[in-house]
């Protein structure tokens, strides 16, 4: 083999490689150039230059080697993700958002599950940097993590997504105003007995939409019932459980906001087996309005979450070189989508449950 590169390469099935100094000397050009019009990591240039080296590389067969690309830059093009199950609709669709944009801007991600639990989390992020990924992107962080602090105290190149601590660079959705879009609407349909299913409050996601959530029912002048803030975990057998203990007291709410989809459906589970139906005897919101929201039986209104604008801010966050310290943290706007299952004031206080099912009608608390 000689080291100046002059004979012809070969693959490893003996077929030549096409190099770029070969695309060079066809279109004209120098191999600079060349290199440039083929990063498919920048936006491709349209000028007559740029069409006629793509034209000349497609008549070729080159192929872009990004393995040694990314040697002489030091870096894999390769990014790590960690979110805490993929069996959760929410975090498979913000993977894939993640890959999408991360494949726009020519590199590869790589996915590992911790749980939500932070040794688990710690554990995966030292895999994935000891196999070189240029950097990380953590859907998993806990208001109290080590990780982001440890991240950034090595220098590593990161962002948080969906959750954030509050200090690392982070893109998440506006999570209160989520909130309150939601406990909004149910207070602007006629409703004062209001239940909020938070989540867990170990989880930014879950803190913020419950802010948003007191922040409107203050507003409209409606005191908090106690036993009707719940915090869970963000399952659907944690929905179904709290559905059921507020479907079967005493008095029981007219509405219920559920901090994610998961727990909403849970809930439509607990009204079912207390013989209410969603949208008539129970208004119900749900968050992040996952695909299966608008194809349930009775459609459920939800807080839909950009997550490809979100997945976008977290890849330019990873990759920049500086991040302003005083503004980490970017938070993306919700949008409500209302559907059948809020239904209206007047539907759900019309129609009390069955005798049968133990439960009696709320007169209306403020």
């Amino acid at each position: 083999m000689e080291a100046n590169g002059s004979a012809p390469q070969r693959a490893r099935d003996g077929k030549h490689v096409v190099t770029l100094r070969e695309v060079a000397d066809a279109a004209g050009v120098s191999t600079s150039t060349v290199s440039r019009v083929l990063d498919d990591r920048v936006p491709p240039s349209r000028s007559a230059t740029a069409e006629r080296v793509r034209a000349v590389a497609d008549q070729l067969g080159y192929r872009r080697n990004t393995f040694a690309s990314s040697l002489r830059r030091g870096q894999t093009a390769t990014i790590g993700v960690l979110v805490p199950r993929l069996s959760d609709t929410v975090m498979a669709l913000m993977y894939e958002a993640i890959s999408r944009a991360a494949t726009r801007l020519g590199y590869f991600t790589v996915v590992a599950t911790t749980g939500d639990n932070p040794a688990d989390e710690s554990d995966a992020a030292r895999t994935l940097l000891a196999r070189n990924v240029d950097g990380l992107i953590v859907a998993s962080s806990r208001r109290d993590d080590p990780l982001p602090r440890e991240l950034r105290e090595r220098g590593v190149p990161h962002a948080l997504v969906l959750r954030t601590d509050g200090i690392s660079p982070s893109s998440v959705g506006d999570d209160e105003a989520g909130g309150y879009l939601a406990t909004r609407h149910l207070i602007d349909l006629g409703h004062t007995d209001i239940a909020v299913l938070s989540g867990p409050l170990f989880a930014s996601t879950a803190v913020g939409r419950l802010a948003g959530a007191r922040r409107a029912l203050r507003e409209a002048g409606i005191a908090e019932v106690p036993e009707w803030i719940v915090e869970t975990t963000f399952g659907i057998e944690d929905g179904e459980e709290a559905g059921n203990r507020l479907f079967r007291s005493a008095s029981r709410p007219t509405a219920v906001f559920a901090a994610n989809d998961n727990l909403a459906l849970g809930v439509v589970a607990a009204a079912h087996r207390c013989s209410l139906t969603v949208g008539d005897d129970v208004a119900l919101v749900g968050y992040n309005d996952i695909p299966l929201s608008q194809r349930l039986p009775v459609p459920l209104t939800s807080v839909r979450t950009p997550f490809d604008q979100i997945a976008a801010t977290a890849l330019d966050l990873m990759l920049a070189t500086t991040i302003p310290v005083d503004d980490p943290i970017r938070r993306a706007m919700p949008t409500l989508i209302p559907r059948r299952s809020s239904g209206s004031h007047r539907a759900t206080t019309a129609a009390g449950p069955p005798a049968a099912a133990g439960v009696t009608r709320s007169e209306g608390r403020s």
